[in-house]
């Protein structure tokens, strides 16, 4: 199923899957992280974050958060853990965001995604994401999809 994110029985699970499943592929420095790391009580407060879990009660197996801008689906972050990764999850978690995006008039969706994340890639380009541009500061592409 996939549920609003609950703050005290979601966030370590989210945090945990940041330091695991999405830190290793970032590029950024170890004080860039840092700052990053010290955001992200904030950077969760807006927005809307979606908890992908087995039933209501249960902890999460993987989040994506995403912001409206307009016309705009922002998807900030997606994180699977890796006993729950290749069984549709992170599709339902993508179809349950742009859906959530298409019904307040969103138009379009963009993403970052760091080079080196190969899979992440080939999953987005699956779901009909095209590369527009790298963004050789950051290392990662930005990808883009019409709704």
């Amino acid at each position: 199923m996939i549920r609003y994110r609950r703050p005290k029985q979601d966030d370590a699970v989210i945090m945990h899957l940041i330091e695991t499943e999405l830190v290793p592929l970032s590029s950024m420095t170890p004080k860039q992280l840092d700052e990053t790391k010290k955001e992200l009580p904030k950077r969760l407060s807006q927005g809307v974050t979606l908890v992908a879990s087995p039933y209501y009660e249960a902890d999460a197996l993987g989040f994506v958060h995403f912001m409206l801008h307009g016309d705009l689906l922002y998807i900030d972050m997606l994180a699977v853990a890796p006993a729950a990764k290749r069984k549709r999850w992170g599709n339902l978690l993508m179809v349950h965001a742009e859906r959530f995006a298409n019904s307040r008039g969103c138009k379009r969706s963009k993403l970052m995604v760091d080079t080196v994340n190969s899979s992440g890639l080939a999953f987005y380009s699956k779901l009909g994401y095209s590369t527009i541009r790298l963004h050789s500061s950051s290392q990662s592409y930005e990808l883009e999809k019409f709704l």
